[in-house]
């Protein structure tokens, strides 16, 4: 029988780093692959915070692929817009080629010719404004001394012929002597001629056309007999509509660009809109 102390044979301990993590300087230590795993098993369990969680990205990535979609889209419509252009500006040339071809050497074309050129070179400066809008800009304007009277005069003989085809007539007052303005000669063609275009197609009877020098401003007038504007001219240039109401914006914007601007004047019967502009004196 010994009698020694009894028996302390140690036993060996547990691993406890599977239930304790281990530590650095206090702070604990991270397993990103048990990390991992249990938010795996979260998204087993509940996938709908899991997919919360996701949703702003899926979000970006969806504003991606429509931003992507929408830039290859305006790409391809500027594209169609370019050709048209193109394609448009051809059958423009040929007719100012042949026009010219048709006059005598050395002389000028007949009035009424001269008329068809004028239309057609409006149309060009219109095919430059669409292909400006591409990138968000109108063709630039010219800057030269304009003849009211003899741009009315081009205007009469464009669109007399249009007239009875509306069943209406165009008369032209003479302007007196100094009607004179300065700007581009084709733009303001563009603003009377939307005018006289409105008068033939929402009037009737006689259409007049005039110019009138007032002291430091000219006033070209169109008048017709229809009902009259169904409203205000402020209203409806503010927000056009229809032909009528772009082609009045048109006008608007053209007269506030050489400083003017488009009125209505008083009329017994029907609408008369005027386009009143700065006089110009030759530099005095």
């Amino acid at each position: 029988m010994s009698h020694g102390h009894p028996s302390t044979t140690k036993q060996p301990s547990r691993n406890r780093a599977s239930t304790a993590p281990p530590t650095d300087n206090g702070y604990r230590l991270v397993d990103g692959v048990a990390e991992a795993q249990s938010l795996a098993r979260v998204a087993a369990v509940a996938p709908l915070p899991l997919l919360m969680l996701s949703a702003p990205w899926l979000l970006v990535l969806l504003a991606l692929v429509l931003a992507g979609y929408f830039t290859l889209e305006l790409r391809r419509r500027r594209e169609l817009v370019a050709r048209a252009c193109h394609e448009l500006r051809g059958p423009l040339t040929a007719a100012h080629l042949a026009l010219h071809a048709s006059a005598r050497h050395g002389e000028a074309p007949p009035p009424r010719l001269a008329a068809i050129e004028s239309e057609l070179t409006r149309a060009a400066v219109a095919l430059d404004d669409l292909a400006a809008a591409r990138r968000g800009r109108r063709a630039p304007d010219r800057d030269e001394a304009v003849d009211v009277g003899d741009l009315l005069a081009y205007q009469a003989l464009t669109w007399r012929m249009v007239a009875t085809v509306f069943g209406s007539r165009l008369e032209l007052v003479e302007p007196g002597r100094g009607a004179i303005v300065r700007g581009d000669r084709v733009r303001l063609a563009q603003a009377v001629g939307n005018l006289v275009a409105n008068a033939l197609e929402h009037g009737e009877g006689r259409v007049e056309l005039l110019a009138r020098a007032n002291g430091d401003r000219v006033r070209i007038e169109v008048a017709d007999e229809g009902p009259g504007l169904p409203a205000p001219v402020r209203d409806l240039t503010r927000r056009p509509r229809g032909r009528r109401g772009r082609g009045l914006a048109i006008a608007a914007d053209i007269a506030d660009r050489h400083g003017g601007r488009l009125v209505a004047a008083p009329s017994a019967r029907g609408a008369r809109l005027a386009l009143e502009l700065p006089a110009w004196r030759g530099g005095a």
